[in-house]
């Protein structure tokens, strides 16, 4: 009778497991609708042959991650909608706003990830579709946040190569330089032109891609992550400011709050940056008009007055954004662009802005996905 009892366990077992290892590897394609609008909302400058900034302000959505494929979808809509307002040439500078590739993780995920109500759930079904990978990560991960650091960094090989594929590919295709946002990835590198990942500890981390779909350069990794990331994100502690040559100038790249700190964009200069990308994102939406809380975790510049609650957080990313640049400096241009949409119960806020000479010039609009031109 034992071990009939035993057998009939063993086998209920087994079949339990094959269940789920079944239900695991099932990856079906859900039904996919996606708003490939795009408006251009601020066109500043006169054409000439010096190039252009354009900032694709994106409205993305979990499902619009499903697959590499669908994301090219969207973004390829938006940058063929810029050709064909005569936005792209051979020196255009494209920047995409941060974060646009690390959501590159939930890609080639079940249905019951992108229908989940909660980022938590998601995270869960992420979690749970992926045993092995998940376990793997779980046992490597770093930081006061494990979990976190764990889905971050379960697919992260995979997302390297989606991140290449995707905005490398984006990038020859339209034949253009594109500043690709920013994804978050364990000790990324760049080796005989292939973004590789490392070991250790994970990055907020920046591509720019040439005309040809290849990398330029090294990632710029984030050196001053916001408090929001700080249990998983690690601040790139040697402050190393990569500027790069490109057809329309000398450029520098500046992810998120790492443009509020004036030292900084004297950084930037020494190396004779013309052009400054700020690839950004808020969380939360009606954030923008909230009073901005600071630095959120980092010490304040001291040649820096502002104090938290003294303007909102969209007063505060134009106050400090784009504006501290060394007297005598050689920038001429720089754009923040932001990530716009919602993921799950997360929303987000922003509204990508551009400066020239001193002046800056908004978006009032944050509705929809936008498009923002400077003729340099």
């Amino acid at each position: 009778m034992r071990k009939l009892l035993y057998l009939t366990l063993s086998m209920a077992l087994i079949a339990a497991l094959t269940t789920y290892a079944m239900w695991a590897a099932d990856r079906p394609v859900g039904h996919y609708l996606s708003d490939l609008r795009i408006s251009l909302a601020v066109d500043q400058g006169t054409p000439a042959d010096r190039g252009n900034l354009l900032g694709i302000q994106p409205e993305l959505f979990p499902t619009d991650y499903q697959s590499p494929e669908r994301l090219h979808r969207k973004l390829a809509a938006y940058l063929q909608k810029a050709q064909d307002q005569g936005l792209l040439n051979e020196k255009t500078i494209v920047v995409l706003p941060e974060h646009v590739g690390t959501w590159l993780m939930i890609s080639g995920e079940k249905d019951e990830l992108y229908q989940a109500t909660t980022l938590k759930e998601a995270m869960n079904w992420l979690a749970v579709s992926n045993p092995l990978q998940f376990i793997r990560a779980l046992i490597s991960a770093e930081g006061g946040s494990r979990l976190d650091d764990a889905h971050l960094r379960m697919k992260a090989k995979k997302m390297a190569q989606n991140y290449q594929a995707l905005f490398g590919g984006l990038a020859k295709e339209f034949r253009i330089t594109l500043v690709a946002g920013s994804i978050v990835l364990p000790e990324p590198s760049v080796s005989d032109g292939t973004l590789k990942i490392g070991r250790g500890a994970l990055y907020n981390s920046s591509v720019v891609f040439g005309r040809d779909g290849l990398p330029i350069g090294q990632p710029q990794r984030q050196m001053h992550p916001t408090f929001a990331g700080h249990d998983t994100v690690q601040a790139h502690s040697e402050h190393t400011i990569n500027v790069v040559d490109t057809p329309a100038g000398r450029l520098g790249v500046l992810i998120g709050s790492d443009s509020w700190y004036p030292d900084n964009y004297r950084k930037l200069d020494d190396q004779g940056a013309q052009l400054v990308a700020v690839p950004a994102f808020v969380v939360g939406r009606g954030s923008w008009d909230q009073p901005w809380r600071g630095y959120k975790g980092q010490s304040t510049p001291s040649s820096v007055s502002l104090k938290a609650g003294e303007l909102s957080e969209g007063q505060a990313w134009h106050r400090l954004t784009l504006s501290a640049q060394p007297s005598g400096s050689q920038t001429i241009a720089g754009m923040s662009v932001f990530l716009r949409g919602q993921f799950w119960d997360k929303g987000s806020a922003g509204q990508s802005f551009l400066s020239s000479n001193g002046q800056q010039f908004a978006d009032g609009d944050a509705r929809g996905a936008r498009l923002l031109n400077l003729w340099l």
